[in-house]
């Protein structure tokens, strides 16, 4: 008999042990997110409980993308759906409607004071795709993105009220990593006088991050990839680079870099590198979360500003 009486105790305190346990769902909540980007935002906060599918895959446009029947697929069999607005995702109204979604949503957004949108350095106002009266970047300034998670945690906690504890927990953290990524930021430019901080990149893409950070961006497209450049602009730009002996030229991972290598060859100046805008890379691609991301293109610019290759 004394020998069951510690083997009673042990099964109670196991039995005790698991129903103290956090409860956890049998599978993870299903979030769809519209591109790689805000789907590396929510593995960060949903963390093992969530299984997150991104619309618009690693290197891919989302000013160009055309949902398939998967995606509308992915879309109806999601718990929660996070997408970015400010028109970025001009396709995402349709969709919804024909999956017939009717689950929680999260704008990543909220609370983000925007940008007015531009059509690029003397853009041609026939341009055939546009996002609105807002440019919808607003991930390239990082304190935009500390309000990303806020609302991504937010959502969450809707979707999943028993796993709440641990999105805001997840959110803290990793809110406590971008405060450190914003101030490394601001550290990398402080030294370069505000006169010298211009970079030519290919789209308009980084307004928040030249608002967030003292630098100016000039570009021959506007906020779409899908915009044109006139001859007219590419050859005021191509002046404006000459006269003002811009050195920060660079073409981006989702855009053709044909126009960049035009007014390379017109300028003289060489393209320094790639910077990552509207997407993440794959593995080994130098950008493949968030932080990485605005640190790769953060130490590119600089080193390019500097006159560094």
């Amino acid at each position: 008999m004394s020998l069951l009486i510690p083997r009673r105790i042990a099964l109670i305190a196991a039995l005790a042990s698991a129903m103290a346990a956090p409860a956890h769902t049998a599978e993870p909540l299903r979030v769809v997110a519209t591109f790689s980007i805000l789907g590396d935002l929510v593995q960060q906060v949903g963390g093992q409980r969530v299984a997150v599918q991104t619309l618009v895959g690693l290197g891919g446009d989302a000013h160009v993308f055309q949902p398939t029947p998967t995606h509308a697929r992915q879309v109806g069999q999601a718990q929660l759906v996070v997408s970015n607005g400010l028109g970025y995702e001009g396709w995402m109204p349709r969709l919804l409607q024909s999956t017939g979604y009717k689950g929680p949503q999260v704008v990543t957004t909220k609370g983000v004071k925007p940008i007015a949108g531009t059509r690029g350095h003397n853009h041609d106002h026939g341009h055939k795709h546009d996002h609105g009266r807002h440019d919808p970047h607003a991930w390239q300034s990082v304190p935009n993105v500390i309000t990303y998670v806020k609302n991504i945690a937010d959502g969450l906690c809707t979707a999943d009220a028993a796993g709440c504890p641990a999105y805001r927990a997840n959110a803290e953290r990793y809110t406590a990593e971008l405060k450190t990524l914003d101030a490394d930021i601001r550290a990398a430019w402080a030294p370069i006088p505000a006169a010298q901080r211009k970079v030519i990149t290919s789209h308009a893409a980084y307004a928040y991050y030249g608002q967030a950070y003292g630098v100016r961006f000039l570009s021959p497209q506007g906020v779409s990839t899908e915009s044109e450049a006139s001859a007219k602009g590419v050859a005021q730009l191509v002046r404006q680079i000459k006269k003002e002996g811009i050195k920060a030229l660079f073409v981006e991972n989702v855009a053709d870099p044909r126009l960049i290598e035009q007014i390379a060859r017109e300028t003289g100046v060489r393209p320094a590198g790639k910077l990552f805008a509207d997407a993440l890379t794959p593995p080994g691609g130098g950008a493949e979360t968030y932080v990485q991301m605005m640190r790769a293109n953060t130490r590119a610019m600089v080193d390019a500003v500097r006159g560094g290759r």
